[in-house]
């Protein structure tokens, strides 16, 4: 039967999306894999694949079309032998589906479903399970049982991405916790006095209405969601950087031959880093019913773009060299301005840098973005005036930080453990090499 292509969730926090252009159109044949169409979700423009193979039948949702909600069809795909005719047919057979289900565990040997319904299978308790013939091919050279694989296609449909992986007694995997989140999206906009509310309050002002679009909101929600649900506590420390802005210009002079030059920026990830491996009880996240213990040090860093912001992750920060380091920053920050990160680059980590210091902001708190539970924001580095260890008083290069930690997580002991690990690192660099 025609296969319903949807609007598909491209990112976690994505609810709905603009269908920027088409790749494809009426009556091209496409394979799994292929390139679709190009579609703006809140965080960047992704290219949209075919998971099944098949003749596009119909476009549903044109070019430029705004608001598009997630699971919404955009397309119809057919498959070998059928027509244009059997799209209308395609749209009533969800609510026909369930009178039949049984029936063809009852006229035929299971050995003869395919026969029977190309595209599904037949599970134990007699409801039919929808795969692509791609799907189907792929699980019968592995032997794997399509009963126990959850679909993610459509309608549940299992197709290619689903088998490639699974293994033989694979069981269906959990429900994301993305829905969840994105049904509380609204109410955590919400907050605050309503729109009419403001618009009478500001009614004899001069004023342009500004429209929110993905990425706003998405931010508006999270942050209000974070700043309400995790209960966050604030720690505090000054961090000479004499040492390592000595340390730096000696090794950007070094390295000026390969063209890389180091930001303080690069030794502040170094160091939470390993400051996440030194004290490795806080390397963890809230898991709403439980914590995960992390092993790698998986470092967030927010990159301030146009209308939002993004915070690429950082893996294995920990095991890199600064230079590479800095080679992989400056990647994720230019394509986090195109927005051109892919999902898997900015989701996860466990820690996270905000850095307003270059800005020259001495001193701020930031909001956690979770799961992480913890988020270091950094300020300038000023000459101040401090009292030296023999008593002297002395001028100093002072950067202010200020840790927000989720105490579900994390406890106050262990957070100033976690925060004097990094000043340490910071102030000895050298150490950050060994």
């Amino acid at each position: 039967m025609p296969i319903e292509l949807l609007m598909p969730a491209l990112s976690p926090t994505m609810e709905e999306g603009t269908l920027a252009k088409w790749l494809v159109k009426e009556g091209d044949t496409v394979a799994s894999g292929d390139v679709m169409a190009e579609i703006e979700t809140d965080k960047a423009t992704m290219e949209f694949e075919a998971v099944d193979e098949g003749v596009i039948g119909k476009i549903l949702v044109g070019e430029g079309t705004e608001g598009v909600k997630v699971n919404t069809p955009i397309a119809v795909i057919l498959e070998e032998g059928e027509s244009a005719d059997d799209i209308g047919a395609a749209s009533a057979a969800p609510a026909a589906a369930p009178a039949p289900a049984a029936a063809p565990a009852a006229e035929a040997p299971k050995a003869e479903a395919p026969a029977a319904a190309p595209a599904s299978a037949t599970a134990h308790d007699g409801a039919r399970v929808f795969a692509s013939p791609l799907a189907r091919r792929i699980a019968k050279d592995k032997g794997l049982d399509l009963t126990q694989i959850k679909g993610t296609g459509p309608k549940g449909r299992i197709v290619k991405a689903d088998v490639m992986d699974a293994k033989p007694g694979t069981a269906p995997a959990p429900a994301a916790s993305a829905p969840t989140a994105a049904a509380s999206t609204p109410a955590a906009m919400a907050t605050g006095p309503s729109t009419d509310v403001v618009l009478k309050t500001y009614a004899d002002r001069e004023f342009e209405e500004v429209s929110l679009d993905g990425m706003r909101k998405t931010i508006a929600a999270r942050l209000t969601e974070a700043k309400q649900s995790v209960p966050h506590f604030y720690l505090r420390r000054d961090i000479e950087l004499d040492a390592l802005l000595k340390f730096r210009s000696q090794l950007n002079k070094s390295l000026e031959p390969r063209g890389v030059k180091l930001s303080v920026n690069d030794f502040i990830i170094k160091a939470c880093a390993l400051a996440l491996q030194q004290v490795s009880e806080a390397n963890a996240v809230w898991a709403g019913d439980r914590i995960l213990s992390l092993k790698p040090s998986d470092v967030a860093v927010a990159v301030a773009i146009e209308g939002g912001l993004f915070t690429p992750v950082l893996k294995d920060a920990d095991m890199k060299s600064l230079s590479a380091l800095s080679a992989e920053m400056k990647d994720l920050a230019a394509r986090a301005r195109d927005r051109k990160l892919a999902p898997h680059e900015y989701q996860g980590g466990s820690f996270a840098i905000s850095n307003l210091g270059m800005f020259g902001i001495d001193n701020f708190d930031a909001i956690i973005n979770p799961p992480h539970s913890a988020i270091l924001a950094v300020g300038a580095g000023t000459k101040k005036p401090i009292v030296g260890e023999d008593g002297e008083v002395k001028v100093a290069t002072i950067m202010s930080t200020t840790m927000s930690v989720d105490h579900r997580v994390i406890d106050g002991a262990l957070g100033a453990n976690l925060l004097n690990a990094i000043k340490d690192n910071l102030e000895n660099p050298v150490m950050m090499l060994a």
